[in-house]
């Protein structure tokens, strides 16, 4: 290190050669790879489902109850991470996600059609970009400004939603279908560190009722079809955790809570009526959740509810919309009905066989055989509820996930989908008033997925 330093020196006298140029150049290279990151996460999977893949199956389900399963291959999340440190405090992220595979579109001049040009949807999948955002970190991490795209840490998967930290093999689905995910908006965030608490406030653009559903509640809420997102609303955003450690480099419980609140109706470029004034769409949600990790075992568990008002109207307003857009071309919106609350609770726990074999333990390799219980409903409550029964879901799940090495996680998994059966008093099953059970939902799911950095 002395001598780089002392060629470096002559080179400012006598920068005349290639060779010093190219030792100046390399001391610059080492100098900004130091301050880079590069990294990321990704899923493969493989689903059979032994049920039926058809849209109508929850309006009739005596009429698809013994259709042939069916199976699909699919790439959930390729994420890419790059990061850099500007020195002062200030740094730099940023998030690249392809989900399902990302998407592609090409232009061709088609033979049979008398060589017309012809735009070609080639296969689906988003690609978005999930961060990007400049942090300013003051009071050795006590304190941090951060602004740009960034992660809204509400609800457990939002905030924990690389695939090592969850044992299924798709994302948790409670979470996952109540609520955006992996939520991200322009905002800015003030958090830190203090002992062992983690802060972190948010103020963001509202979300935009017009993208609500009955099946999804808010999920596609964050979600524009524009080059920019719409913000005549604005919302805030709280994360809080606690962790109770071991040592300053270990923790084995967090505990977790978090909250959203903010008004939703008239977050679009559509202008309602004068009847609709009294009309805000606040929509609330709360979150607590929890991780332990000690005695080889690993226990997650998760409740979130939410309340969203004026469900009625913003439904009928949608539904009018609809109606009257129903023709036209390029309509980005749902218009479904939507319920007044919503909720998901969740546990899962899964113990460490490799813990019992002595060679495999030293070589750090794990094997983590799990089960999860989750129950969700996005129509828990309001005028819409009792025709949206199958939205009321309950799922149970077993199975294993090898680490071979800590980032690489070969997952497996059977899952069983069920619902509640409804309540027909009494009624003969050819009754025209019966109203038949929903078909359960069993499926078996194989992935593998990575989660590092690399530089």
């Amino acid at each position: 290190m002395m001598s780089l330093t002392v060629v470096a020196q002559e080179a400012d006298v006598d920068a005349t050669t290639g060779a010093t140029r190219q030792v100046r150049n390399t001391e610059k290279t080492e100098n900004a790879s130091s301050h880079l990151r590069i990294g990321g996460y990704g899923e493969a999977v493989m689903t059979r489902n032994f049920y039926s893949q058809s849209f109508n199956k929850y309006k009739k389900p005596e009429n698809y109850k013994d259709d042939a399963s069916h199976g699909r291959f699919d790439l959930p999340h390729v994420c890419l991470n790059i990061g850099y440190d500007f020195g002062n405090g200030w740094t730099m992220g940023s998030e690249i996600e392809f989900e399902h595979g990302g998407n592609g579109t090409a232009v061709e001049i088609e033979a049979e059609e008398a060589g017309e040009y012809e735009a070609e949807v080639e296969k689906g999948g988003e690609v978005n970009i999930e961060q990007f955002w400049i942090n300013k970190e003051f009071l050795k991490g006590k304190l941090n400004v951060k602004a740009g795209e960034i992660i809204v840490p509400v609800g457990y998967s939002n905030a924990y939603h690389e695939p090592n930290q969850f044992f299924t093999v798709y994302r948790p689905e409670g979470e996952t279908t109540i609520m955006p995910n992996t939520w991200h908006q322009v905002g800015m965030s003030v958090w830190g560190r203090l002992k062992d608490w983690r802060y972190e406030v948010q103020l963001l653009s509202g979300l935009n009722s017009e993208s609500f559903t009955a099946e999804d509640f808010v999920h596609y809420g964050a979600t524009s079809p524009y080059e920019f997102k719409v913000a005549n609303n604005y919302a805030g955003a709280a994360r809080v955790d606690y962790y109770l450690s071991e040592s300053r480099q270990t923790h084995w419980l967090r505990v977790g809570l978090s909250g959203y609140y903010g008004y939703t109706f008239r977050n679009t470029l559509r202008t309602p009526g004068a009847k609709y004034d009294d009309v805000t769409g606040a929509l609330g949600l709360i979150a607590a959740d929890f991780t332990l990790k000690r005695w080889n075992w690993i226990v997650r568990g998760n409740i979130d509810y939410a309340h969203f008002a004026d469900a009625d109207a913003i439904s009928a307003y949608n539904q009018a919309n609809w109606t009257h857009h129903k023709y036209q071309d390029g309509n980005p919106h749902h218009y479904s009905n939507i319920g007044s609350n919503a909720l998901a609770y969740a546990i899962e726990a899964g113990y460490n066989v490799f813990s019992r074999v002595p060679k495999l333990h030293q070589q750090n390799q794990k094997l983590w055989v799990f089960g999860r219980f989750e129950h969700y409903n996005t129509m828990a409550s309001g005028t819409y509820e009792s025709m949206y029964k199958y939205t009321k879901k309950y799922r149970c799940v077993f199975g294993v996930n090898y680490q071979p090495v800590r980032q690489i996680t070969i997952k497996g998994e059977y899952s069983y989908h069920y619902f509640e059966k409804p309540n027909n008093n009494g009624l003969a099953s050819d009754s025209p008033l019966y109203k038949q059970p929903y078909n359960n939902e069993p499926s078996v799911s194989l992935g593998v997925t990575y989660t590092g950095w690399f530089l």
